[in-house]
Order: structure tokens, then C-alpha cells, then sequence
């Protein structure tokens, strides 16, 4: 039987949601927080993540994942709206053999369109002008 790594507090995403690191937040919640990719896989690419310390869908109060998935679903609706898309790819990876990258479980929600190819991971990281505006268009859409 394999052990989990613990959750660490000094993951990229615990440091965003503290306000140690600059993030271009789209929604909060008292739940749940949601901010643009700076490694963009297309544009207007958001991360939907829960505010309690969980590293994975193994760590999380189902609650909370009920949670992150609704809000989940929001972004993609409003991502439809904010870029046109044609569609939306929904990411959710678990370890480092599953995909994950930093360890606190987050929500890819990926604009999508006909015939455009999706960005490799982490491999551009994009301007903060354009990711201003981005995420500009996407709290319009959501209300915000």
C-alpha cells in the first residue's frame, strides 16, 4: 500500500490564496477561488480551485468537491460567453503519474475552438496585459 505525499502549505496555489503571489482572480467565494493560468493552454484558460488545504481529489472533503466542480461548471458557461468558444475541455489530475503539476487540487476550464490546438503544458507563459484583459472579459460574463 502506497502512501500520499501531505499537503504543503508552500504550494504556489496555498501562496495565490494567502496573497503571497499575484494572481489574476476572476471569482471568489468563501469556498472556492478562480484565476487565470499564467502558463495558458489557450486563451482565457482558468483554474478553479477550493480554499480549504486539499493536494487532490484524494484529500477533499466531498463537499468541497461538490463545490469546485459547481463553480467549475459556471466558468465554463461564462467562458463560452466571455471568449465565443465552440467548447470548453474540463482537466482535473491527481499526482504526478496522474498529471498534476503543483499539488493543491485545481480545475482546468479551457476555452476551446474548431481546429485550434491545445498549448503543450506549461510551455508560455503569457504577457499580464493580455492576461488583464482576459480575465476582464471573464468577470464581465460571470457577474463580476
Amino acid at each position: 500500500m502506497s502512501t500520499r505525499p501531505a499537503y504543503d502549505n508552500e504550494n504556489i496555489f496555498a501562496k495565490i490564496l494567502r496573497g503571497e503571489m499575484p494572481a489574476h482572480k476572476v471569482y471568489e467565494d468563501d469556498r472556492a477561488f478562480v484565476f487565470l493560468d499564467i502558463f495558458p493552454r489557450a486563451p482565457g484558460h482558468a483554474l478553479v480551485i477550493p480554499k480549504a488545504p486539499a493536494r487532490n481529489i484524494f484529500d477533499i472533503t466531498p463537499e468541497d468537491l461538490a463545490h469546485v466542480a459547481k463553480v467549475a461548471q459556471t466558468v465554463a458557461h461564462a467562458a463560452i460567453e466571455a471568449y465565443d468558444a465552440d467548447g470548453i475541455t474540463v482537466i482535473q489530475s491527481n499526482e504526478k503519474a496522474g498529471g498534476q503539476e503543483v499539488f493543491h487540487l485545481h480545475v482546468h476550464v479551457i476555452p476551446r475552438y474548431e481546429g485550434q490546438r491545445l498549448k503543450p503544458p506549461a510551455s508560455e507563459m503569457e504577457t499580464p496585459e493580455v492576461l488583464a484583459g482576459q480575465a476582464a472579459k471573464l468577470r464581465t460574463a460571470l457577474g463580476q
